[in-house]
């Protein structure tokens, strides 16, 4: 979500076309983003939605295996209508790095071409095969966590929602990254910062109408493309909230951290004071994302009751309490 930043025009549907390829080139391939770590990827064609296209998605491994090594499955960002399955490389690099986990990334339709419910279907299928196919790709599928940041994080919780009414895969948690999950666009934060460069109010509409259409705004919504608008938020997995303090999200996602916890799901809630959307890519040096990297490897360890030897052995993880 880093095309709107400062020097580059407006996000709208004139300038969509050079938003996406302004985001597309700023993103790392799979061998620089690995460099010369112990880790292998692929590409995957794989079924997507009943009736659907087949949808692609990235596997990245580490060279070393383990009977009890987690599954990360990655949605990127982007608005709902820009970026691709590699925006997030580094980040999975890194908790495959840490963790041991087999990770997936997944190339998902966009809007406006493809509106709801395309995108959150694809997400979904994508989940339902990773899933499916955990002896394969070498993990367990007990230990199995979605997310993403933004857009993405507004998906992963859509398929977390999905996969508890359809009874679909197990999710052993849900990483929501400053979620993108309310298409009403009108909180306090929406206005205290909807002027900032990174995503602003406008961009944040053009995002939701891109993918709502006509639907925009009215209770004709589904919870499953803007999560906020679920009534029911109980038997949903364990959740991580990540969200800027100086961002329009700050609002809509501690209220839904606030709901999850009133309908009974453990979570937990960061506000990173004085972080604006994205602060973790822009400024990955910075003492706010530094604190949010720790929080999100502590949050992971214990919902996944791993202990982890950070002293550099690969792959040395072993089970503890929590």
């Amino acid at each position: 979500m880093l095309a709107a930043a400062a020097g580059q025009p407006p996000l709208s549907t004139d300038t969509l076309a050079d938003a996406r390829k302004r985001m597309a080139a700023m993103n790392l391939t799979c061998a620089d983003a690995i460099g010369d770590r112990d880790i292998t990827w692929e590409d995957r064609l794989v079924p997507g939605p009943p009736g659907q296209p087949d949808i692609t998605v990235t596997v990245l491994r580490p060279g070393w295996t383990r009977p009890d090594a987690p599954g990360f499955y990655n949605i990127h960002g982007g608005g709902m209508v820009m970026d691709n399955r590699f925006s997030d490389l580094p980040r999975m690099v890194n908790l495959i790095g840490e963790f041991g986990c087999v990770a997936v990334t997944v190339e998902y339709r966009l809007a406006p071409e493809h509106p709801h419910p395309a995108p959150v279907e694809d997400c979904y299928a994508g989940l339902t095969w990773m899933a499916g196919h955990a002896g394969e790709l070498g993990f367990d599928p007990r230990r199995l966590v979605i997310g993403g940041g933004s857009a993405g994080g507004g998906l992963a919780a859509g398929v977390a929602l999905l996969a508890r009414d359809r009874g679909g895969p197990a999710i052993a948690g849900q990483m929501l990254l400053c979620p993108m999950i309310d298409d009403r666009n009108d909180s306090p934060s929406t206005h205290q910062y909807g002027g900032t460069a990174v995503w602003s109010r406008s961009s944040n509409d053009v995002g939701w109408k891109a993918l709502l259409g006509a639907d925009h705004g009215t209770e004709r919504v589904l919870p499953y493309a803007a999560p906020a608008r679920a009534t029911d938020l109980s038997g949903l997995p364990p959740a991580f909230v990540e969200v800027g303090e100086a961002e329009i999200f700050r609002d809509e996602d501690v209220q839904y951290c606030d709901r999850l916890w009133r309908a009974g799901v453990p979570a937990e809630l960061h506000v990173w004071a004085g972080a604006y959307h994205g602060f973790d890519r822009i400024a990955p040096d910075s003492a706010a994302t530094t604190a949010a990297l720790q929080a999100r490897s502590s949050w992971m360890r214990r919902t996944l009751g791993l202990h982890v030897n950070l002293s550099g052995a690969q792959g040395n993880v072993d089970r503890g309490p929590l």
